[in-house]
């Protein structure tokens, strides 16, 4: 169903805004900003994190008869502050509460685990719901208060009586001092036992039981660092096959790693690598075709990587070039020169599959995020605004101009705002609802069902 619906994500297929979460002041402090989002396994949750360290929950809200298009509407379920700033006395740095990345892991009872990550702790956390409480202990009064063990004369059994439902977050796990560098992906193994987690030189693999041991399965750094030619930029575990990894590089090769080979995994098994057109090369290019994201589909057939420009789509069979190429914002390529004097263009944006694998949905800036449909080969340039945040109110396609003549409906590549930029969005894994995080507000919206 959802297949056969996004293949008409291009003109026919509607988005519309159901909810907008977060401030509306212009002035957005530094911590408020989202920093990551998630869906868990059954979309039933969302969580993102931002620069301060903060864990948000949102649950879906239930349809009912009265109100059935509350596909996309989802309510605060639990806040919880994941990672302090803390201070590092031996390399006199200071380490950022930022939460770069959140993975759920599969639900097995009534309570919900994630994993959150800053630059250098691992956090497994307990989201649990508490509606019943204990009354009529023995040894203690209503209030708390201990008894006086002679005055208690008979023996009461206690009881549980309802209350209020409450939401609580505990930390169960916490995994530190495994990097050197700053951490940059963690990704839950399908064993639902272990996860791997990759800073810029190494990648560690974990078992969710143990906190005091990992075991290094990739190492790059070089015996001299004046030697060091790339970093790790994203690493994430196959969804099906346990024993497979893969892992991308500032040089924007993929590397496909078989933990079965070898106990450390620095020769890889497949090495993905795009051949670079050289009439196209340039001062920039080293910088644009590092890789930033890289995502399995969920049939575990395809990998997505995301670059400056593009995101690409790679058959796991076939390593000499990408099966497809979809350029995200290619009118950029003429402002690489101002993008680099303000930093853009090191920017990190992410990249997300639909529940079927047949579209794929990434950030741009000017708060426009851009959607590919894989079977028609359509796409769409959406924005997440307030201005269109009525409730139900259809996106409309957003169109760029390049110079020349600008129609009516476009806007000059001119006038984009920079700072406005969509990094982190997220497609529930189920239905056709999309979370996309602009600074520090998050936009939820849903297809369109007349």
């Amino acid at each position: 169903l959802c297949g056969a619906k996004l293949s008409n994500c291009g003109n026919d297929f509607q988005w519309c805004f159901s909810q907008v979460k977060g401030a509306i002041d212009e002035d957005v402090a530094e911590a408020d900003i989202i920093s990551t989002v998630e869906f868990n396994y059954s979309g039933e949750l969302l969580a993102t994190g931002d620069k301060g360290g903060r864990v948000v929950i949102f649950q879906h809200e239930q349809e009912s008869k009265n109100r059935p298009h509350l596909r996309g509407e989802y309510n605060v379920y639990s806040t919880f502050q994941s990672h302090e700033p803390e201070f590092d006395y031996l390399k006199s740095l200071e380490i950022e509460e930022k939460i770069n990345k959140i993975r759920w892991l599969p639900q097995q009872n009534a309570a919900h685990f994630l994993l959150s990550t800053n630059d250098k702790t691992i956090k497994l956390w307990k989201i649990s719901e508490r509606d019943k409480r204990a009354e009529g202990y023995n040894l203690k009064d209503e209030d708390g208060r201990l008894r006086d063990p002679f005055r208690i004369t008979s023996l009461r059994v206690p009881v549980l009586m309802p209350m209020d439902l409450m939401v609580e977050a505990s930390p169960r796990r916490i995994f530190a001092n495994a990097h050197t560098y700053h951490i940059n992906s963690i990704s839950v193994n399908s064993d639902h036992e272990t996860y791997l987690s990759a800073d810029d030189l190494r990648i560690n693999l974990w078992h969710l039981e143990i906190t005091d041991r990992s075991f290094n399965i990739v190492d790059i750094k070089p015996a001299n660092m004046e030697e060091l030619t790339e970093v790790i930029t994203a690493a994430e575990c196959h969804p099906h096959q346990c024993n497979v990894f893969v892992y991308s590089s500032s040089k924007g090769t993929i590397r496909l790693c078989d933990m079965r080979a070898a106990a450390l995994c620095d020769r890889h098994s497949k090495f993905f690598e795009e051949p670079e057109d050289p009439s196209s090369r340039s001062f920039f290019s080293e910088i644009i075709s590092s890789i930033s994201d890289v995502k399995f589909s969920h049939s575990g057939r395809y990998m997505m990587t995301r670059d400056y420009l593009s995101v690409k789509v790679w058959d796991l069979n076939m390593e000499n070039r990408p099966v497809e190429t979809y350029q995200v914002h290619e009118y950029l390529r003429s402002k690489l020169c101002s993008l680099y004097e303000n930093d853009c263009i090191f920017d990190k944006f992410e990249c997300c599959w639909n529940g079927s694998d047949s579209a794929i949905m990434t950030g741009s800036y000017n708060n426009f995020f851009r959607m590919f449909d894989r079977n028609t080969r359509r796409d769409i340039t959406l924005e997440a605004s307030r201005e269109s945040s009525k409730p139900r109110a259809t996106l409309k396609p957003r169109k760029v101009s390049t110079g020349g003549k600008r129609k009516k409906d476009e806007i000059s590549v001119d006038s984009l705002d920079f700072n406005k930029k969509i990094l982190h969005t997220a497609w529930h894994p189920k239905e056709n609802v999309i979370a996309v995080a602009a600074t520090n507000n998050l936009y939820i919206f849903q297809d369109k069902i007349n």
